[in-house]
């Protein structure tokens, strides 16, 4: 860029949950190595996290810095301290009343950005769905709003036809299948696979949130999408040429991350030393390994964790197994969701990561040949950038619909059976040990479909890692984006 042009300045506002934060934080890093001066609105608290995550970056020279806004507890209902939302906070014990009063004090951040927004004057804001205001603030300074929601190009077109066309008002059970009307594809869901805030005929708060983020999308700049065009053409296209939404695919953004620090040192601090991690992977021959993880949210009864490890146990296959459950009653030195002499039963075989795994390190070593997931956007994208196949377990938020590009579009994912949407605080059906062990064979062992399967997810990781570099089409979307921000700009 010339020297004459003034540099763009873009503030990246994430929400406060790791699965909004990892990425968008990832983003501003991709923005900075474009020679964009990028800025991380966070509270506090979250300093610490997104800090050592772009330490390496601002060493290397690149121009990105982290700015703080008040969060009150006090004035929102909340515990002090709550400054994330994460399987932690939205746990067995919380409850959904404790969810919602943090999305309701989301609305707090209005007074203090435009405060900040009129200090600094940024030249655009990138801004998480879940701040529909956020529009309206920018607009206030006559900046251009980016909206991020961290999902795929195929989710929010099939989000934006439940909302517009109500399908499932017309099936006459809850198990009865409907077509996805006017989504490219033949996709088929039920009212189960759909949470009650959307199929519900009374409003309620957070529908009411939905509506306005649909709203504030529309009024917005555009919408920066974390994905990459070859993965999902169809439904980019969908997105943009038949629902005429401005959007820009400038992902899988997991990939600004290329050394072995740079992978374990995102989101929360990892619970396992990483070189342990790769000193058991590098033990085990390629593809051997199958890796369970459902995210930061999602939190499993006891009763299904003991049929998850069940199931492990019987499918016969090494594995990593990442657990959010504190060790409760560690004196006696027993966990209710154990069997009886498992952790002896399955040294060398078997690795229990209790809390954060480095997820990106560990989809990324050559031993790791499945991948058992809940679906969330972040994971089913790394898993595909890792070239793994996936056993697909959705819970909640539009995991369903993740599933079913997984598994019926790219055919990379093997569904475990799950048919209800549930609250991520008391996941869904119960899965039964038998089926755990069914999926995890199937995606592990060398059947045709099997290596089919594996191809196909090879390739697109091989895609994914050339769309963001030069020339290819993530780098050319973004560097078309930054243009039209440079030319608002001016």
């Amino acid at each position: 860029m010339g020297s004459d042009i003034p540099q763009l300045r873009v503030f990246f506002f994430p929400f406060l949950a790791y699965g909004h934060m990892i990425p968008i934080v990832d983003m501003a890093k991709l923005f900075a190595t474009r020679g964009v001066k990028s800025t991380v609105i966070t509270t506090p608290a979250n300093v610490p996290h997104i800090l050592k995550t772009i330490e390496r970056s601002k060493n290397l020279g690149i121009e990105i810095d982290i700015k703080t806004i008040k969060f009150s507890y006090l004035e929102a209902g909340l515990p002090e301290g709550c400054e994330i939302i994460d399987a932690a906070s939205t746990g067995e014990n919380a409850s959904l009343e404790k969810t919602m009063k943090f999305f309701k004090a989301m609305t707090l951040f209005r007074e203090p950005l435009e405060v900040l927004l009129g200090e600094c004057k940024p030249d655009c804001l990138v801004a998480d769905m879940f701040f529909p205001w956020a529009t309206d603030v920018a607009a206030k300074f006559g900046i251009p709003r980016l909206v991020f929601h961290g999902t795929s190009f195929f989710s929010l077109c099939a989000s934006v036809c439940m909302m517009q066309y109500e399908p499932y008002k017309k099936v006459s059970s809850d198990s009865e299948k409907f077509l996805v009307p006017n989504l490219p594809g033949d996709i088929k869901l039920t009212k189960q696979h759909l949470p009650a805030f959307v199929t519900g005929d009374v409003e309620t708060d957070f529908s009411r949130l939905l509506k306005r983020v649909k709203e504030s999308e529309v009024k917005s700049f555009g919408v920066v999408v974390n994905s990459f065009y070859e993965l999902e053409p169809d439904y980019a296209d969908h997105y943009r040429q038949v629902l005429g939404r401005r959007a820009w695919h400038i992902g899988p953004l997991s990939l600004c991350n290329r050394n072995v620090e740079d992978k374990a040192l995102r989101g929360k601090q990892a619970s396992i030393d990483e070189h342990e991690c790769l000193k058991w992977l590098n033990s085990k021959k390629p593809n051997s390994v199958v890796y369970i993880c459902f995210g930061s949210m999602a939190n499993f009864t006891s009763a299904q964790l003991m049929e998850i490890a069940m199931g492990l146990e019987a499918s016969g296959q090494q594995f990593i197994w990442v657990v959010r459950k504190e060790k409760k009653g560690e004196e006696e030195g027993k966990e209710e969701w154990l069997p009886e002499g498992f952790e002896k039963r399955i040294e060398g075989k078997g690795l229990i990561i209790r809390g954060w795994a480095p997820q990106v390190l560990i989809l990324d070593h050559e031993a790791v040949g499945g991948f058992v997931t809940h679906c969330g956007w972040n994971s089913s994208l790394e898993g595909i950038t890792s070239g793994v196949p996936m056993v697909t377990w959705p819970v909640a938020a539009e995991q369903f619909y993740n599933e079913k590009l997984l598994s019926q579009v790219l055919k990379i994912g093997v569904c475990v059976g799950v048919q209800k949407w549930s609250r991520l605080e008391a996941a869904g059906d119960l899965v039964k040990r038998e089926a755990v062990e069914k999926v995890v064979k199937e995606v592990m062992m060398g059947n045709d479909k099997a290596e089919a399967r594996r191809r196909r997810v090879k390739e697109l990781g091989e895609t994914a890692r050339r769309a963001v570099e030069e020339g290819g089409s993530s780098f050319s979307d973004l560097n078309a984006l930054i243009k039209e921000l440079n030319w608002c700009h001016h």
